[in-house]
């Protein structure tokens, strides 16, 4: 079988997958499961064959006219090159993962069926991005995702806080997709085709002629889908879905579909050094704003999710300073870290029954109800502070070497402002990252107080797909010397600098954590757990009870009680109440946009029922009126009749006789 046969199926598999359980799901419940493994499975096989046999090569390229447009041609067409090899590799990876572990997670779950099919559409619609060649198609994929993401988010539609979070995902990234969309048409004029190769051609030979006009607004469509500063709101928010979507989501789909996008298109930014240093501003404020959220969050889950926040400002910096390799690295490296420490959390959350940060912190022995999660969420967290040596530190050094090289003026593949703003944003990053890593291990596995609740051994399914993903988190960044070969040729060997900065800088992080906890601990024990209040900064509705599907409380037996041990207060000081509602960006949307909307909205309900309403009330109070007035006259009393007859001859005669007389 060719390899252009093989990559079109990766994508194909899954969608038939999704396809069938739609369709046999409720009628066939004993499918719904190899329905859901085997489809993302055998793709994760094929997409592997497939990198194998591009080998990082050249590019694998197969087109054909998808039908005549009369202007520019729309074509269905491959272009898998060693990022696309390699991208589809972990979307496989992680797909396979969570159909698995969801199979434990989700077994009592009645909309199952459902929920498989989703994920393996959404699957299929990330690879359909991977492998295509041409944007049109590409973006179908892109705007697959997002409704599927809106269903799987709301998953739990019951509770309001996911009724609400779907919808503020599917509007805030259709806010980006309007001005990608008239990106993605001017460049198709520019280039006279939606192919990518003649895209990247025609920006080669100088033939864009709005570049800066162009990389902007396709960034906006970029910012919406990778949730990049300032369309990053809705990630936190995403989290009332089922802990497995959040780690599709955040680890190999969707948040990892813009990134690849300007990573494939990235001449296309490289042309307005405007543009780069734009980039560099986003990716500078999504990367610290993101850690200062982070380190004053209470839901397990919400901490992650701004942590992806931050992990994608690193990859969005790599590309502001012109290397691809560094960013589409960073992106394989969290991708596997990330799913980790989502399933993992899934594990945590599962059998504590609770969410919060601050209820764990008041279990004892919460770690060894589940030592499998202990284990490995461990791994992924020193992969995620960039500890040596594992993954999360060689892609991330990637990151900061190329930004280093560019501030220096080593290499003229972005501005030096951009290198500056990734570098600088990047190291004080580098800390917070630590900081909150440590104040989660901290707070989920070292508790003080009561004893964990303990709801027996978690299903195999969960506990496996964490062994699994621990290898790639531990030693997928050795991979570090082979991949440029794969990439551009560009070394990817961390930079001696910036190790021993970020190394450092994340070792700070770490001990500073670690004594301010220490600090709030022994404060904490001497409040009883009854006694401490709700905190006004907690939202009990983002606390999303992933004990759902095993049928228990949000909140399991135990009070919420944020404070008094949490480290993230005492670092953050008066800033903490701010990070944790992540800096009033939503309530600032609210007045600018949301509020203006309503206001007008109103204002049109008032004119149609006070205005238009009145005319069309008085065009029928005419008519009514006179025919109350006919109907009045309608007596059915003849006498009344003939004395009206003889009253209106007389009236006539007299009128004559004036006539005459004038006359």
């Amino acid at each position: 079988m060719t390899t252009t046969t093989l990559a079109v199926l990766v994508p194909l598999l899954p969608f038939l997958g999704a396809a069938t359980g739609l369709l046999l799901g409720r009628s066939s419940p004993g499918f719904v499961r190899p329905l859901a493994v085997l489809p993302p499975l055998a793709s994760l096989v094929l997409a592997v064959t497939v990198a194998v046999r591009q080998g990082g090569g050249q590019a694998i390229d197969a087109h054909t006219e998808l039908t005549p447009t009369g202007s520019v041609p729309i074509e269905l067409a491959l272009h898998i090159d060693g990022f696309a090899a390699l991208v589809a590799v972990l979307v496989g990876v992680v797909a396979t993962c969570v159909q698995i572990y969801s199979t434990g997670y989700l077994r009592d779950d009645p909309r199952y069926p459902s929920y498989a099919a989703l994920v393996s559409l959404f699957t299929s619609a990330m690879l359909l991005v991977v492998y295509s060649g041409d944007l049109m198609v590409l973006l179908v994929g892109w705007e697959i995702m997002g409704i599927c993401s809106y269903f799987l988010v709301g998953h739990y539609w019951e509770t309001p806080q996911a009724r609400a979070a779907s919808l503020k995902a599917f509007l805030v990234t259709k806010l980006g997709d309007v001005p990608f969309l008239i990106g993605l048409f001017a460049l198709a004029t520019d280039a006279g085709s939606f192919r990518i190769t003649s895209v990247l051609g025609t920006v080669a030979s100088g033939g864009l002629h709005h570049p800066t006009l162009v990389a902007l607004l396709l960034l906006a469509g970029v910012a919406g889908k990778s949730a990049l500063f300032p369309l990053h709101t809705w990630l936190p928010d995403a989290m009332a879905g089922p802990t497995p979507v959040s780690a599709l989501i955040h680890a190999a789909t969707m948040v990892a579909a813009g990134i690849y996008f300007v990573a494939r298109l990235l001449p296309v930014f490289q042309a307005s050094s405007a543009a780069m240093v734009v980039l560099a501003v986003m990716a500078g404020v999504t990367m610290a704003g993101s850690g200062l959220a982070a380190l004053a969050q209470d839901d397990i889950k919400r901490v992650l999710a701004y942590s992806t926040i931050g992990q994608l400002g690193y990859m969005a910096g790599a590309l502001a300073v012109g290397d691809r390799g560094a960013a589409v690295f960073h992106l394989l490296a969290h991708g596997a870290f990330k799913a980790l420490l989502f399933l993992a959390a899934g594990v945590v959350i599962h059998a504590s029954g609770t969410n919060s940060l601050a209820v764990m912190s008041r279990m004892k022995g919460l770690r060894n109800r589940v030592p499998d999660a202990y284990w490995t969420m461990t791994v992924a967290l020193l992969a995620l502070a960039a500890i040596p040596p594992f993954s999360g530190f060689f892609s991330k050094e990637a990151v900061l070497g190329a930004a280093e090289h560019v501030a220096t003026g080593h290499t003229e593949h972005a501005p030096g402002a951009a290198g500056w703003i990734v570098l600088i944003t990047g190291l004080a990053t580098a800390v917070l990252t630590a900081a909150y890593a440590t104040r989660l291990w901290l707070l989920a596995f070292h508790g003080q107080g009561t004893e964990a609740p303990d709801h027996g051994r978690q299903p195999v399914t969960m506990t496996a797909v964490l062994w699994v993903l621990a290898v790639p988190s531990l030693a997928f960044g050795l991979t570090y010397g082979p991949l440029p070969d794969w990439f551009d040729g560009r070394d990817l060997t961390p930079v001696l600098t910036t190790s021993v900065l970020g190394t450092g800088l994340a070792l700070v992080g770490v001990i500073i954590t670690y004594g301010a906890w220490r600090h709030t601990t022994a404060m904490a024990l001497r409040v009883p757990l009854g006694a401490v209040a709700a905190h006004p900064d907690a939202d009990a509705g983002l606390v999303e009870a992933e004990a759902i599907a095993s049928h228990e409380p949000a909140f399991g037996d135990v009070a919420y009680a944020p404070d008094p041990a949490d480290p993230g207060r005492l670092l953050l000081g008066p800033l903490h109440r701010h990070a944790a509602v992540g800096f009033h960006l939503d309530a600032v949307y609210h007045a600018l946009f949301v509020r203006p909307v309503q206001a007008g909205a109103q204002l049109v309900r008032f004119l149609d029922r006070e205005v238009v309403d009145t005319y069309v009330r008085g065009a029928g109070a005419l008519p009514r009126w006179l025919g109350t007035a006919v109907r009045r006259a309608q007596t059915g009393n003849v006498q009344t009749y003939v004395s009206a007859l003889l009253a209106g001859t007389v009236v006539l005669v007299v009128a004559a006789v004036l006539v005459a007389t004038g006359a």
